[in-house]
């Protein structure tokens, strides 16, 4: 441990309770963690944000839209990033997932022994991660969903074979799940189920208002094994105070723009798109003369794994072409902003479950 964590530590007093955050490496979970990191915060509690140092400071320039005074709170304790030999990002992560299981145990067994509890909230994609918890008297662990209350019990129907006549029924009604996932993916998340049942609770981003039938059907499915269910979102604040003043190429392009006259254009940190998929992308904006903002992303893998990136390759002179009415953007965007902004009218996303949500919170 380093001079500064034992200084962190000194603060520490033995009646506190910690709370320790587990995030899994992606985007949209990382932003969700730190927004409840940042929520709990608020109430002069110990928080700290657990990952590799890649991530950690990926998380905290990206937290623009969030409240300054409450990110200075949270102690980043940054794991060693470990070498890694694997053929996609997946299997990147299931590799972390093996290696980071001893740094995050020690960790976690330091800080119970200073302090009375230890609350541990980890993406449930992090389970094998955090398993140790259960050694410990003073320690306990909540998964934290990034995903719908919705998603969570259609996976479990369908992966974890639920059964009974509402389940059955609902079934029904579903699209195969046929291609909406890959493989990897599925074995990246049965590869936790078995360390799930530590926990003591789930906590949802979302809300009663939102998803009151399937919170209450999660409460009631047997696989929940009596876990309570908290759904206490949306946790990303309705009003950003925070960037008025921030200087961003989005933001700027946005301040010449009519109200609500922009389309923003965004699949998510971890979709990617076919060539051609991209041109007919392109070819549909530039002809509908849509103001917009489009976001090719394929570099966000390249920050978050440091893999190679492929540069998109979208139709010649696109981008001369439309310079007056639409902004290409190929680093990260800040989205919780841009949804904000009175400039943009309209989303068009992959709809993963915190796009949803940051949508609905800001009006768009």
């Amino acid at each position: 441990m380093t001079q500064v964590e034992n200084h962190e530590f000194s603060k520490l007093k033995q009646d506190e309770v910690a709370i320790v955050m587990v995030p899994f490496p992606s985007q949209g979970h990382l932003n969700q963690l730190l927004q409840l990191s940042c929520l709990i915060s608020s109430y002069h509690l110990p928080i700290y944000y657990v990952g590799l140092a890649t991530h950690n400071h990926q998380a905290r320039i990206r937290a623009k839209a969030l409240n300054p005074s409450n990110i200075a709170k949270i102690h980043f304790h940054d794991l060693p990033n470990p070498e890694l030999i694997a053929s996609s990002n997946l299997e990147k992560v299931r590799d972390v997932s093996m290696l980071l299981r001893d740094p995050i145990a020690s960790f976690i067994r330091d800080i119970s022994s200073k302090v009375r509890r230890v609350v541990v909230v980890h993406d449930p994609m992090m389970s094998y991660n955090v398993q140790d918890v259960s050694s410990l008297p003073n320690a306990e662990s909540y998964i934290f969903n990034c995903i719908s209350v919705f998603s969570c019990y259609i996976m479990m129907c369908l992966f974890l074979k639920i059964s009974g006549q509402h389940e059955e029924e609902l079934l029904k009604k579903l699209y195969s799940f046929e291609g909406v996932t890959t493989d990897e993916a599925m074995d990246l998340s049965d590869s936790q189920h078995p360390y799930m049942d530590i926990r003591s609770g789930d906590i949802h981003n979302t809300s009663k208002v939102i998803e009151s039938k399937y919170i209450d059907l999660m409460e009631q499915a047997e696989i929940s094994l009596n876990k309570k269910q908290w759904a206490i979102g949306p946790i990303l604040p309705t009003k950003l105070d925070y960037i008025s003043n921030r200087e961003n190429i989005c933001l700027d392009w946005l301040n010449k723009q009519p109200p609500r006259s922009v389309l923003y254009v965004s699949f998510g940190t971890i979709n990617s798109f076919s060539d051609r998929q991209i041109k007919e992308l392109a070819m549909g904006l530039e002809q509908s003369k849509q103001r917009f903002i489009l976001v090719l992303r394929d570099a966000d893998r390249r920050d978050i794994f440091k893999g190679e990136a492929r540069k998109v390759e979208l139709p010649e002179g696109f981008e001369e072409r439309v310079k007056e009415v639409g902004l290409v953007v190929r680093e990260w965007a800040p989205q919780p902003e841009i949804l904000a902004h009175l400039s943009t009218g309209g989303f068009m996303s992959h709809c993963d479950w915190n796009s949803c949500l940051e949508s609905i919170i800001m009006g768009v």
